[in-house]
């Protein structure tokens, strides 16, 4: 097996973060270049949000765009070697395995900023609403679940799940983006609690990053995503 160095060394992946951000997360690259199959979304709408300053909400951008770019790059170098014959080796065993790394900080990234924005408060007797208030007993109990989540020590994501087999809702706790999802289960609200979500703007205060989460919810795009 190839240690870590040797495999982002391999994968092209050091500077990829870095390289997302000086290019402002967009893919222009030389004439005669190919446009990787993935591009970043433009989340620019949330700048202004209550809560989140301009400096925190553009480098979260820019993290964001990073995982973008290291997919098409573990993507790319995968299909490399499957036309090198080379995929039963080492190096591509740990470009399997970063690839639910990169893929889910890619994809909670834009979940979370797609359902942030929004004024207007969760409707009780909405669509989410009255789910919330089955699956917990009241949306006021399940706000208290989810905050609690959201606080538990180290770093990660909060999500607020429907399982499609029984259209229950489940808050669970995801730990370094591809460990402890729900399988099967669909994401409904998510929150990022990794430190570089809040610390910019809230020091060590999570709870009130919480907070300020809460009151910047778009909860018609929440609501939207219970099918």
């Amino acid at each position: 097996m190839i240690d870590r160095r040797s495999f982002l060394k391999f994968a092209g992946l050091g500077g990829a973060a870095a390289a997302a951000g000086a290019a402002g997360g967009a893919y222009a690259g030389q004439s005669g270049e190919t446009k990787p199959p993935y591009g970043p979304r433009d989340f620019t709408r949330l700048i202004g949000t209550p809560g989140f300053s301009e400096t925190l909400l553009k480098n979260h951008f820019t993290l964001y765009q990073g995982y973008v770019t290291n997919v098409n790059k573990v993507l790319d170098a995968l299909a490399q070697m499957a036309k090198d014959g080379k995929l039963v080796s080492s190096e591509a065993a740990e470009l399997r395995r970063r690839l639910g790394w990169e893929w889910d900080g890619m994809r909670l990234h834009e979940l979370y900023f797609g359902n942030m924005g929004g004024k207007a408060p969760l409707e009780a007797g909405g669509k989410l609403g009255l789910a919330l208030a089955a699956a917990f007993g009241s949306v006021e109990a399940w706000v208290k679940d989810f905050k609690a989540v959201g606080a538990m020590r180290g770093i990660g994501w909060v999500v607020l799940y429907r399982d499609p087999v029984t259209g229950g809702l489940i808050d669970a706790w995801i730990n370094e983006h591809d460990t402890g999802h729900l399988a099967g289960a669909v994401p409904v609200l998510v929150m990022d609690v990794f430190e570089h979500a809040y610390m910019l703007d809230y020091g060590l205060k999570k709870a009130d990053y919480i907070e300020a989460f809460f009151k910047a919810i778009d909860w018609s795009a929440t609501e939207a995503r219970l099918g």
